[in-house]
């Protein structure tokens, strides 16, 4: 990018690529801060324009006349654009638009997690070509600065296990249900009065926003990409009022959690590790109980919360509001100021770092713990069948307990630690004995050593 004469003095600009809930709140506060931005970064920072659909669409600010375009395309193409903020959300045209912004000499800021999560190789290879920044802190978990800790914080450390609850609408949901007993689609539909849901839930509820969020994680914390179709996925639909109450009782709580951990050694489908087999990547966003003296266990509403475990550091939580406007630009600005230092000092940021090239699992290699709920015949023998599955696919039972009596017995088990595969196999085997009349509920427990 040719700056021209004076480069010294001229204000950095900026393009604006959506000026929705959060791009407003971004034009805001480089309109308000101005004067703050300069002494931060060392150059006046000012706007050059923001790319909308509908010029005369209505708008939570008021933006300077002159600034509105629906030229997208050609606003990240303009010579006198140092930076690009795309805060437009979904995959086209926002990869395009990111990946012209670069060609033409402008570093970028995103919050587009689908994105990233989807096709992030291509837009950092961009990047490092154009000798451009490409920062995206806003992608996960909102105001909550977790990315940047993870890349440079504890870049000297060993990060081995990251625990999230990232997305603030299924959190609500389920905390809804554990403090007052509601079922799923009485919390959903408060939570879309509350604004906290949309009217179309899915990528809510079904977990594609937390596992796109996972997989950035899992990028940053294990120096190897991985991307949303790696991540194994569930959502908490089929959460029901009787897990809740279940998982109260064993002192434990229902969240929907991403996780991404670093597992020494590749697990076998016999369930045995190969502890030559070197390093490998497990990622997965599901429902899961977790004890109540969890740190995660206490994060309520529609807060998100990271629980990031490394070999130096130990344990570390980050907590605080993961969506919404503000704490979203928050970011957003965090990652403004960083890309407009770089391009005044005639730097950039040390870009993706996937040295270690790990391989990812399959969810029937990773190891977890089963909650099984066993309708069955209330008769002699029941209880030594069913452990007999367990064992015949080498899972050892934590736990078990017997509620009610005739015709309304139910088995509650809790296995201990064993490949999901195995786990999966033996509730199959259970589905099939003819004294199990129906397996009511599974689900995951976290929490707690292997």
């Amino acid at each position: 990018m040719n700056d021209g004469g004076g480069a010294q003095q001229r204000p950095l600009r900026v393009a604006v690529l959506g000026c929705g809930v959060v791009g407003s709140q971004v034009v805001r506060l480089v309109l308000d801060q101005a004067g703050d931005l300069a002494a931060r970064v060392g150059r006046p920072v000012e706007l050059a324009g923001v790319a909308v659909r509908r010029i005369d669409a209505a708008r939570e600010i008021e933006v300077p006349d002159g600034l509105l375009t629906t030229d997208a395309a050609g606003l990240v193409a303009r010579e006198d654009v140092d930076l690009v903020v795309e805060v437009i959300g979904g995959i086209e045209p926002a990869r395009t638009l990111i990946l012209s912004a670069l060609e033409h000499g402008a570093s970028v800021v995103s919050a587009n997690k689908a994105l990233l999560a989807e096709d992030g190789p291509t837009l950092f290879e961009m990047a490092a070509k154009a000798g451009r920044d490409i920062f995206y802190e806003a992608a996960v978990a909102g105001a909550i600065p977790i990315l940047r800790p993870l890349s440079e914080s504890l870049a000297g450390d060993r990060v081995t296990r990251v625990l999230g609850i990232v997305n603030g609408t299924t959190n609500y949901i389920l905390d809804k249900m554990d403090t007052s007993g509601a079922g799923f689609a009485e919390a959903l539909a408060e939570a879309q009065d509350l604004g906290y849901a949309e009217a179309d839930p899915t990528a809510d509820v079904e977990g594609f926003d937390a596992a796109a969020k996972a997989a950035i994680l899992a990028s940053l914390a294990f120096h190897s990409r991985v991307t949303a179709a790696d991540v194994h996925r569930e959502g908490i639909s089929e959460v029901t009022a009787a897990d809740i109450a279940s998982a109260r009782e064993m002192g434990c709580v229902v969240k929907l959690l991403a996780i991404c951990e670093l597992r020494t050694g590749l697990v076998g489908p016999d369930g045995t590790e190969d502890l030559d087999g070197g390093e490998a990547v497990a990622v997965r966003v599901h429902p899961a109980m977790i004890p109540l003296s969890h740190p995660l266990a206490g994060v309520r509403g529609a807060y998100n919360a990271v629980f990031v475990e490394s070999d130096a550091a130990g344990e570390l939580m980050f907590y605080g509001p993961g969506a919404g406007g503000a704490p979203t630009a928050s970011a957003v600005m965090g990652d403004l100021v960083t890309a407009a230092r770089n391009h005044v000092a005639g730097t950039r940021g040390a870009g993706e770092s996937a040295y270690a090239d790990r391989a990812v699992l399959p969810m029937g290699e990773t190891r977890t713990r089963y909650h099984v709920a066993i309708d069955v015949d209330d008769r002699a023998g029941v209880l030594a069948t069913v452990a007999l599955a367990f064992a015949e696919h080498g899972v050892s039972i934590q736990t078990v307990r017997q509620e009610g009596r005739d015709d309304d017995a139910q088995l509650v088990v809790v296995s201990h630690w064993a490949t999901d595969a195995q786990l999966s196999a033996t509730v199959e085997h259970l589905r099939g004995l003819e004294i199990v009349r129906e397996v009511t509920s599974v689900m995951r427990v976290e929490g707690g050593d292997e």
